[in-house]
C-alpha cells in the first residue's frame, strides 16, 4: 500500500512539468478566503447589521446566491466568462464540469493580444496551475458580487424574486463584465485596468444593487424611519472575516504566489486603515461621537477603493486612496444623500451604492493616476502601462479608467432594469405589505432570536429616549 501511494504522489500525470505547487495551493487558499467572505462572512454581517424581524431574510438571501452561483458558474457562466471570445464583450457559454478540461492547465484563450498586423503582441494568461483552480477562484468573485448586490435590497425584496434575479445577473450583467475587463474583451485589450475587481464587482454590485432597489421598491415606512443592527458585535464579526478575506482578494489576482501578490496585500491593508481612520475622524468632528457602524463603513470603502489598483501603486498612493475613500464615500452618503431627492427615493438599505459604486468608481479613477509602472510590468500584459501622475502615455490611463467604469455603469443600468421588469411579469418584486410588517416569520417561518419574544424591547433607545441624541450614524439609520 505504502508504495502504492508514493507511485501515486510520484505520478507525472498528477503533478506535470507546468504546475507550480506553490501557486496552486496559493490561489486555492486566495479563493477560499474570498470564499469566507461571503459564506460566512457577508452572511453573518447581514442577519446582524437589519433589524431583527429581517435576520433570517437577509441571511438567507446571502446564503441563496452563495449556493445559486456556483451551478450557474461550472454549467455555463464560467466561460461565458473566461472562455473562446462569442462578442467583444462576451465569451461562449459552456460547461467547466469536464474532466478533461479541469485537470489540464488553466488558459484564458481571449486574453493574448496582437498589433494592429495581427501580429502577437503578449501571449494569453496561462497560470501554472490547474483549469479547476481557476474556475473555483473566479466562482467566488462572482458570487461575491451578487451578495454584495443584496445589501441593496435586505428588509423588503421578494425572496422567490431574489431567487429567479440571481442565475439571470449573473449570465446576462457579470459575464459580460468579467469578459470584457478580465477574459479578453475589449476593454481589456483596449487597456482598462482592473487589477481585483473595483468595475467588475464592486462598482456593478453598486449600480445594481441600485437600479434594482428602484424596482423593487422601497421597505415598510417604519423600517425606513428605523432599522437598528440587531447585534453590532456580530456585525464586527463578519466585518473582519470581510477584511481578512481581502487578503485573498486582491492577494490571489496576479494568478501567482510572486511579489506583486505581496504589494497587493499590503496596499489593501493600507488603504483599509486609513479609511476606517478618516471616516471615524469624520464621525466624531461632525456627529460628537465614533459609530461602529461608520468604521464598517469606512472599512469597506477603503478596500473597495484599493481593489481596482492594488499590487500596481505605491505604499504611500495607497494611504491617499484611503484618505479619499475614507471622506469622499462619507460624504455622498452622509450629506449628498440627504440633499439629493432622487436618491431619497431609492431605497438602498446598506448604502450599497456609496460603499461599493462610489469607492469602486474612485478606486479605477485613481488607478488611472497612480498606477506605477514598474508594478505595472509585474502585472499587466500591456507594455508601457502606467498611470497620469508618471507622465508620458500615462495621461491617457486616466481617460481610459473613466470610459471603462461608463460602460459597467450603463450596461448594469439596463440590464438590471431588463433583469426587474421580467420578473416582475411573472412574480411580485416586493413582499407584500402585511408581511412586510411581520418580517421572518412570514417570508420564512422562522426567527432569529426565538428565545426573545420582541428583541427590540432590548433597544437601549427604547428605555433611554432622553439621552438618545436623535442623531443617526452609520448608513442602516441614515440610508
Amino acid at each position: 500500500m505504502a508504495g502504492a501511494i508514493s507511485m501515486a504522489y510520484q505520478n507525472s500525470s498528477s503533478s506535470p512539468d507546468w504546475l507550480n505547487k506553490g501557486d496552486n495551493a496559493w490561489q486555492m487558499t486566495s479563493a477560499t478566503l474570498v470564499g469566507l467572505q461571503s459564506m460566512p462572512g457577508l452572511v453573518i454581517l447581514y442577519g446582524s447589521i437589519v433589524k431583527k424581524k429581517w435576520a433570517i431574510n437577509s441571511a438567507f438571501m446571502a446564503l441563496y446566491a452563495f449556493a445559486a452561483v456556483w451551478i450557474c458558474w461550472v454549467v455555463w457562466a464560467y466561460n461565458m466568462s473566461f472562455g473562446d471570445r462569442l462578442l467583444p464583450f462576451w465569451g461562449k457559454a459552456r460547461p467547466a464540469l469536464g474532466q478533461n478540461f479541469l485537470v489540464a492547465r488553466s488558459e484564458l484563450t481571449a486574453t493574448a493580444m496582437h498589433y494592429r498586423d495581427g501580429s502577437l503582441e503578449a501571449d494569453m494568461l496561462k497560470p501554472l496551475y490547474p483549469a479547476a483552480t481557476m474556475v473555483y477562484f473566479q466562482c467566488m468573485f462572482a458570487s461575491i458580487t451578487v451578495i454584495i448586490l443584496a445589501g441593496s435590497l435586505l428588509g423588503r425584496m421578494n425572496i422567490k424574486a431574489w431567487m429567479a434575479f440571481v442565475p439571470l445577473w449573473i449570465t446576462f450583467s457579470y459575464t459580460v463584465c468579467a469578459f470584457s475587463l478580465w477574459g479578453g474583451g475589449f476593454l481589456f485589450q483596449w487597456g482598462v485596468i482592473d487589477y481585483s475587481g473595483g468595475y467588475v464587482i464592486h462598482l456593478s454590485s453598486g449600480i445594481a444593487g441600485l437600479t434594482a432597489a428602484y424596482w423593487v421598491g422601497p421597505r415598510s415606512a417604519s423600517d425606513r424611519e428605523r432599522f437598528p443592527p440587531n447585534n453590532i458585535l456580530l456585525v464586527l464579526a463578519g466585518a473582519g472575516l470581510l477584511w481578512l478575506g481581502w487578503t485573498g482578494f486582491n492577494g490571489g489576482d496576479p494568478y501567482s504566489a510572486n511579489i506583486d501578490s505581496s504589494m497587493a496585500v499590503l496596499n489593501t491593508h493600507i488603504c483599509a486603515s486609513t479609511s476606517l481612520l478618516v471616516w471615524t475622524i469624520l464621525d466624531v468632528f461632525f456627529f460628537g461621537k465614533p459609530s461602529v457602524i461608520g468604521a464598517v463603513q469606512g472599512m469597506i470603502t477603503g478596500l473597495v477603493c484599493i481593489t481596482p489598483g492594488a499590487g500596481l501603486v505605491q505604499g504611500w498612493a495607497a494611504i491617499v486612496m484611503g484618505i479619499l475613500s475614507g471622506s469622499i464615500p462619507w460624504y455622498t452618503m452622509m450629506v449628498l444623500h440627504k440633499k439629493w431627492s432622487f436618491m431619497q427615493r431609492i431605497d438602498d438599505t446598506l448604502g450599497v451604492f456609496h460603499t461599493h459604486a462610489v469607492a469602486g468608481f474612485l478606486g479605477g479613477a485613481t488607478t488611472g493616476l497612480f498606477a506605477e509602472p514598474i508594478l505595472c510590468s509585474l502585472f499587466l500584459s500591456i507594455p508601457n502601462s502606467k498611470g497620469a501622475f508618471y507622465g508620458g502615455v500615462g495621461g491617457s490611463q486616466f481617460g481610459k479608467q473613466i470610459a471603462g467604469a461608463l460602460f459597467v455603469t450603463a450596461w448594469n443600468i439596463v440590464i438590471t432594469s431588463v433583469i426587474c421588469v421580467i420578473i416582475s411579469l411573472i412574480l411580485p418584486l416586493r413582499i407584500a405589505d402585511q408581511q412586510l410588517l411581520i418580517g421572518d416569520d412570514a417570508v420564512h417561518g422562522e426567527e432569529a432570536y426565538a428565545i426573545w419574544a420582541e428583541g427590540e424591547l432590548n433597544d437601549i433607545t427604547h428605555h433611554n429616549e432622553s439621552t438618545h441624541s436623535g442623531v443617526s450614524v452609520g448608513v442602516t439609520q441614515n440610508v
